[in-house]
This record gives structure tokens, sequence and C-alpha cells, in this order.
């Protein structure tokens, strides 16, 4: 049991000082790991961009995209003006947004987030034990859970040619199938 701890704090580092190691490593961290993501999204309690507290349980009976970025990760700057659509065409009492910075400096973060804001639910886990526990792989990684609180759909990176795709999976959620 230690040793995936030491794993996932050695990657951590590694996307914090060398990003492009970090998938690399990420393969052995998800093998030392057990593989496969549980069934049941994790819970979580973090700070938020508000000050408020953001947590998973608050959002039960959402469909919750959960998306984990960092200020120097390339990808996420172009995944927040998307995530900003998605949230504005579906934010309603059944969708929400929710970002996970994993910077360990929150005034990284909140530089980045002056230069692309975020419409959508933020908060921090500079520790990145919520990403550990949602096996983090690649930055951004993002993660569909529904209302139920089931882990739906995991998806590593941001490639505009994948957003069809996704959104398609966040209205066959939102329409109950």
């Amino acid at each position: 049991m230690l040793f995936p701890v030491l794993l996932r704090s050695v990657y951590f580092r590694l996307m914090r000082m060398r990003p492009l190691l970090a998938p690399a490593f990420g393969l052995c961290l998800l093998l030392a790991s057990g593989g496969l993501l549980a069934q049941s999204a994790p819970g979580f309690s973090l700070p938020g961009n508000d000050g408020q507290t953001v947590s998973l349980d608050q959002l039960r009976g959402k469909i919750v995209y959960l998306d984990f970025w960092a200020s120097w990760c390339t990808p996420c700057r172009k995944s927040f003006p998307w995530m900003n659509a998605m949230q504005a065409r579906y934010g309603s009492d059944k969708f929400a947004v929710v970002a996970i910075n994993l910077d360990a400096s929150r005034d990284e973060a909140r530089a980045f987030l002056k230069k692309i804001p975020a419409e959508f639910t933020v908060a921090f886990d500079p520790e990145g034990t919520v990403a550990s526990q949602y096996h983090l792989q690649a930055m951004p990684s993002s993660y569909l859970i529904g209302p139920d609180g089931e882990l739906v759909y995991a998806h590593k990176g941001f490639r505009e040619n994948a957003t069809d795709e996704i959104e398609a999976r966040i209205r066959k959620l939102l329409h109950g199938q």
C-alpha cells in the first residue's frame, strides 16, 4: 500500500517540474495501483475559488464534468473556453463543471484564471490528493460522473476533435439514457 502512495507523490512532483516525463511515469503508477478506476467516483471536499468548500456530495443528483488542470498545462488553456460553453449550455440544476487545480501555488492558478476566466466551479488540490484517488495520468484529465455518483467516462488530455463525443455523452446522461 505504501509503494503506490510514494509513486503518486513522485508523479505529482514530476507533473510540476517535468511535465513531459509525467505521462510515462503515470503508466507505472497505474499498474502499481491496480489499473482500473473504481465504479463510484471518489468523493472530495476542497477549498473553492470563491472561498466556499467544493464537495462532490453537494453535487449528488447532477451530471458532473470533473476536470483536473494546472496553470502550466498548455492544453488546459484550450479546454477552458469549451468548459465555459458546456456550463453555459447545460448548466442548470442537472449539470455542473468542476475544475480542480493542481498547482502548488494558488497564486499561479489565479494568474491563469485572470487570463482565462472560468464560468464554472474551481477548486484547489495543491497536494494532488484527489487527483491520486482518480489515478490521474495526464493533464488535463476529465471524468464524467453520473447523477448517482458513478464514473461514466474518463478522458485524458484535451483535443477539440473529441469534444463532440464528450458533449454527446453529457446530453445522453441529461436525457437519462
